[in-house]
């Protein structure tokens, strides 16, 4: 079921529900899902309370939820998503398509998010599409941030572990670190197969927001909170140039929210031409608390691969 309805101050947004869970997206700004959650239950995604209903201006807000951005991440990143959008429907995905990005610090681009909800269960579908309509051609990655309700720990699978030997002499993956990561950091978790970041208000750290990636060729990554498990898949394409050094996942936290961040391949967009980047996103009620690498094993890993 698709339905307009007013959010917060936002008077264009539509509420996507098959009875089970719903989503709400903003048409007045955006393309933004700003809330996901159980029928009757609680959004997972952080709400920027300061920004609700506001829109136009040349000032970049966050607003919160999902968004879709670009990677590097400089000015043209950053450009301010204030404009409405234009919503159709393709059977049962919905679509969402801003203005072309035409002003500073935009260069021209023009975002897309389809959206599809399953008849039945938690799993949504999302297709993010950046589109060149300038005259020149660009590189960029998409990168879709997802910003998390508070209190809760993302959770990123690392590549599988094994003893060296004459067929593990070479790296796996990398570990992407900012300047103002800190592996001292209390919010960090480093296991021997998991990395956990914990959302905290007020830690003892001396950075506020604290970073990572890496290459995940499990596809996947998660966040609880609650009791509630959300888990957002995206493909890792084997023999393609991600960007930061190399990462498909990267996860942000800082006092206000945690992001679990998927990026796409760099790619060289010619005039005209578009690119993809696709998540599958699922939701879980009811699951049991823990912390430790067993409580991810025996209770998150089931349900992660029960996808």
């Amino acid at each position: 079921m698709v339905e307009k309805i007013s959010y917060r101050g936002w008077k264009n947004a539509y509420r996507i529900s098959n009875g089970t869970v719903q989503l709400t997206i903003l048409a007045d700004v955006g393309p933004r899902i700003i809330a996901y959650g159980f029928l009757e239950g609680e959004n997972i995604l952080h709400e920027v309370a300061a920004d609700a209903g506001l829109s136009g201006g040349s000032e970049f807000r966050l607003y919160g939820g999902h968004r879709l951005w670009v990677s590097p991440e400089l000015e043209r990143t950053y450009f301010p998503d204030n404009r409405p959008l234009w919503m159709s429907q393709h059977g049962n995905a919905v679509c969402f398509t801003a203005p072309v990005e035409d002003s500073v610090p935009g260069t021209n681009l023009q975002k897309e998010l389809e959206v599809t909800v399953d008849e039945s269960g938690s799993t949504v579908k999302l297709m993010h599409r950046i589109i060149n309509r300038d005259s020149r051609p660009t590189e960029l990655s998409p990168w879709t941030p997802t910003m998390m309700k508070v209190g809760g720990r993302a959770i990123l699978p690392l590549p599988p572990r094994s003893a060296m030997d004459k067929d593990h002499y070479l790296p796996v993956g990398p570990l992407t670190l900012w300047s103002f990561t800190d592996l001292a950091d209390p919010r960090w978790r480093f296991g021997t197969e998991y990395i956990q970041l914990v959302q905290q208000a007020t830690p003892n750290c001396r950075f506020q927001e604290q970073m990572v990636g890496i290459f995940n060729p499990a596809g996947w990554g998660a966040y609880f909170s609650g009791n509630t498990l959300f888990v957002k898949r995206s493909k890792a394409i084997p023999g393609a140039m991600y960007p930061d050094f190399g990462c498909n996942f990267e996860i942000f936290t800082n006092f206000d929210f945690l992001e679990v961040e998927t990026l796409g391949p760099k790619i060289l967009l010619k005039p005209g031409e578009h690119t993809t980047h696709e998540e599958n996103w699922h939701l879980f009620r009811n699951v049991a608390a823990g912390e430790d690498e067993s409580w991810i094993r025996s209770v998150i890993l089931p349900l992660v691969a029960a996808q």
